[in-house]
């Protein structure tokens, strides 16, 4: 069922999905598929292009993997089997940015097919070190900074310790190489030209694209229908501000006629790009005036206005992500200068007016 914001909005394709290792087509040589996650957002949309070449003939380019893990795969190869690709080779994959979701299979992908990968150096990068460890997702670390922001539960804690290997399950290994894209830049798929839109807040550099003759925005998570795009402070860079570059970045895409059919990661294909950029920052701005209005009583953590953001039970998976969130909304009224921070004698941060 809707809820109100996507009510404002228009879903062309109406309920339709596309079922496990199935396509649909949006526009000729667009392809919609639809992958499971072992989380409460229990899916991810991957699109498939047209990616012809004078030279090397008919082929298709991949855009965003789905995670390493053997139904995502088994997935995968019934689309290749399906007769979708009507026998022709992936010849680039190209990445929005480095959460497990989009990047996990990435280098199953480009083995397979012997293709490169194209994504941000910066997401890249990422992606590569967290393989090898993780990032703001679990480990000793990552409770030490929730730790710091009021998340004193010894069981949570004790979890997310345990959740070191929360990136490397899912995102095993990283391509050795990649062709890297940049803001701005465009290139051709399939006699389509796409421009890279980078964004920030919800990673580093992540990519969105542009393709304008389809009148298509690959979104990635930037823009979602149903949801706000988590936008969290992790424990490698325990001063940012991201909640600012995230609404900086869909100012970045105002530009687009609104008659753009915008291609979320999550949720339902959907125009009305205008319109859902207003009610994000609509959503943010509600949520940091309610941060106001707690701070007013008094001092509090992020550990103490998770119940304020965040309406509904939290799983330990959902907690690690409001926690994060918790803190970019603190951090953004800290530094515009609308919220003090000090630190306890505990060794607990907290804000106040």
């Amino acid at each position: 069922m809707a809820n109100a914001h996507e009510s404002a909005l228009t879903f062309p394709w109406g309920d339709t999905l596309p079922a496990p290792g199935t396509c649909i087509e949006l526009k000729p040589g667009l392809l919609w598929l639809r992958m499971g996650l072992p989380f409460a957002l229990d899916h991810i949309n991957l699109w498939l292009l047209r990616d012809d070449d004078a030279n090397e003939g008919p082929g298709w380019a991949i855009v965003d993997c789905g995670i390493a893990d053997e139904a995502t795969r088994t997935a995968w190869d019934a689309v290749f089997a399906s007769g979708a690709l009507q026998g022709h080779p992936i010849r680039r994959v190209i990445v929005t940015h480095f959460h497990p979701d989009h990047l996990g299979n990435a280098h199953w992908l480009c083995q397979r097919w012997g293709c490169r990968l194209w994504m941000s150096a910066t997401d890249y990068h990422v992606g590569r070190i967290a393989s090898q460890s993780t990032v703001g997702m679990g480990g000793d670390s990552a409770a030490t900074f929730f730790g710091s922001h009021g998340l004193t539960d010894p069981d949570s804690l004790a979890k997310i310790r345990g959740r070191a290997d929360y990136y490397p399950r899912m995102v095993p290994q990283v391509p050795a190489s990649f062709r890297r894209l940049m803001d701005g830049e465009a290139f051709d798929v399939g006699g389509h030209r796409w421009t890279a839109r980078v964004g920030h807040g919800h990673s580093p550099e992540h990519l969105s694209f542009h393709g304008e003759s389809l009148g298509v925005l690959i979104a990635g998570d930037m823009v979602l229908p149903r949801i706000s795009t988590n936008v969290s402070v992790v424990d490698v860079e325990p001063e940012a501000d991201p909640l600012r570059l995230y609404l900086a970045s869909l100012d970045h895409l105002r530009d687009l006629p609104d008659d753009t059919l915008v291609l979320p990661a999550h949720g339902r294909p959907f125009v009305g790009l205008a319109t859902r950029l207003n009610q994000l920052h609509a959503h943010h701005a509600e949520r940091l005036a309610e941060l106001r209005g707690a701070l007013a009583s008094g001092p509090k953590s992020a550990a103490d206005v998770l119940s304020v953001l965040f309406k509904r039970p939290l799983d330990l998976h959902q907690t690690t992500f409001a926690m994060g969130e918790a803190i970019a909304h603190l951090h953004h009224l800290w530094l515009a200068g609308q919220a003090k921070r000090q630190r306890g004698v505990d060794g607990v941060w907290r804000f106040a007016l």
